[in-house]
């Protein structure tokens, strides 16, 4: 699938497939709740990462990036759970486990180009 050039939609798709994935899973406890904090950092790399977009000074560009990335890392840690313990799924989180770390790379980049 071709991922959009455009990182504000390819965010907001990572974190609408990150629902669907979620929504795909057996509802026990350690699924739900942990389905609960990827909802949450899977929605904030989006969101921060639009507050950058409207950064009001270089150095609030870097700091939202670096919370963009931040919520990326904590994606990828519940996602990893999620990925374990849900063999029967992992098709569907090898996906999201490689776009979140592109997503992260991304970040990364640009925090890496904007600093300097």
């Amino acid at each position: 699938m071709n991922k959009p050039y455009d990182l504000e939609e390819r965010t907001f798709m990572f974190a609408k497939e990150c629902r669907q994935y979620i929504r795909s899973l057996s509802k026990t406890t350690s699924n739900i709740e942990d389905g609960k904090q990827l909802i949450r950092s899977s929605g904030s790399v989006g969101a921060n990462y639009i507050e950058a977009n409207e950064k009001l000074s270089d150095k609030d560009l870097i700091f939202r990036l670096k919370i963009s990335r931040k919520e990326a890392k904590e994606s990828k840690y519940w996602l990893r759970l999620l990925h374990e313990l849900n063999p029967d799924q992992r098709s569907n989180s090898d996906s999201l486990l490689f776009e979140i770390e592109e997503l992260r790379k991304i970040l990364l980049a640009i925090i890496t180009k904007t600093s300097k």
